[in-house]
């Protein structure tokens, strides 16, 4: 197998490195690229970012189901500053690539290469690769290389970093599934952890992280149900993200429940009742005489055992979005709320423009304006009501009239 290498600090990796790898694959016939994060660069002092763990896993997710690349963490084993000689033997003795290893380097970084540790035996043991990174130029480079022609993309983690910082648009040039774990992990905002690993959501949110749960979820339904359902519960999810930031809820838990709140919305009547009832509460009549109300409950059930989502507000609100409850918190009536009235909902257009009133002094009154709208629905179909539904509804109007 032929291999090339690209180091660094990836802090963060963003969309330039994957560009620039996968031009050395296409350019010259590599097979795969190894990504290496330093654990020190000796040129760069970058103390202020993320941490080697967060680095390491940026990357990973970064990566995910592309076997053109991997990750390797020797140089973060060796922890110390990173000398790239140490890194090609290393690599060169456990990989044993086809030929000599491919090194890839930014024009940025060449022009200091004479400064390297034995960069006469790093050239002789490599082949190197000069990429654009600063120039478009032919810049001066003394050992024996090749060229790479490909485009110049005028992003570098620094500039990244500060624009996390101060809130700018910088999603679009990080990979998905690292932009995730910067939100999950509130790196390198100004007032955010530093490193170490996973940051925990308190006694019931998920270590792995709101976003980068609901991207497995959201790959995963496309699979499970049809288009036409999943486009609905991708625009449940964004308006839920909307609703939440509107009323001070965690936009993260919000998006995680409404993109989840329908994965078990396909599965068969007895299927339906056998996931429900794992979740220990009794069924009602009408739930077994209509199971296709279980989906709400059967879609907790799924995301508590395959997800490990332990968050009783994300499971509740998946749980309810069918019939609701008396009880339901501020969560369960945004994704409630959003069911409802995603855009391609049809006959909610008068409901819907109450949004361009947000936010509301209450949540509570867009979202008994929904409840009624949905049980005169059920009402003129001679649909009958839960009383889950009819409990809610009687303590909305209590509560209207107080």
């Amino acid at each position: 197998m032929r291999i090339a290498v690209l180091g660094g600090s990836f802090n963060p990796v963003h969309m330039g490195h994957l560009v620039l790898a996968d031009s050395v694959l296409s350019s010259f016939s590599y097979d795969r690229v190894i990504l290496i994060p330093a654990f020190q660069s000796p040129l760069k002092d970058e103390s202020r970012g993320a941490g080697p763990r967060d680095r390491l896993d940026m990357l990973l997710a970064a990566v995910a189901a592309d076997p053109r690349f991997s990750v390797d963490d020797c140089e973060l084993k060796r922890e110390g500053i990173s000398y790239t000689i140490d890194t090609v033997e290393d690599l060169a003795r456990r990989y044993k690539p086809q030929g000599r290893l491919g090194l890839i380097l930014g024009d940025d970084l060449a022009a200091n290469f004479h400064q390297w540790k034995r960069a006469e035996e790093i050239a002789s043991l490599t082949d190197i690769i000069i990429a654009h990174r600063t120039s478009r130029g032919e810049l001066p480079f003394p050992y024996a290389h090749k060229r790479l022609s490909n485009p110049v993309i005028d992003i570098s983690s620094g500039s990244l970093r500060e624009s996390i910082r101060k809130g700018e648009g910088w999603e679009h040039l990080v990979p998905s599934g690292a932009r995730f774990i910067i939100r999950d992990r509130s790196l390198y905002l100004a007032q955010g952890r530093e490193s170490g690993g996973p940051e925990k959501h308190g006694a019931s949110g998920p270590a792995e992280g709101f976003w980068s749960i609901a991207a497995r979820v959201e790959a995963e339904l496309g699979k499970l149900v049809p288009f036409k359902r999943f486009i609905h519960s991708r625009n449940t999810a964004l308006m839920a993200w909307d609703l939440a930031r509107a009323y001070g809820l965690d936009p993260g838990r919000a998006y995680l429940a409404g993109i989840g709140h329908d994965i078990c919305k396909s599965l068969s009547s007895t299927e339906l009742l056998r996931t429900a009832r794992r979740d220990g509460k009794a069924l009602s009549r009408l739930e077994r005489k209509n199971p296709a109300l279980l989906h709400g409950r059967a879609g907790a059930v799924y995301l508590q055992e395959r997800y490990r989502v332990t968050d009783s507000g994300i499971l509740e609100a998946v749980a309810l979005h069918t019939v609701g409850d008396s009880d339901m918190g501020p969560l369960a009536k945004v994704i409630y709320i959003a069911d409802k009235l995603e855009w391609n909902r049809e006959n909610a257009g008068a409901l819907r423009d109450m949004l361009e009133r947000l936010p509301f002094p209450d949540l509570d009154e867009l979202f008994a304006a929904v409840l009624n709208d949905s049980v005169a629905f059920l009402d003129s179909h001679e649909i009958t009501i839960s009383g889950s539904t009819r409990r809610l509804l009687a303590r909305m109007d209590k509560k209207g009239r107080q």
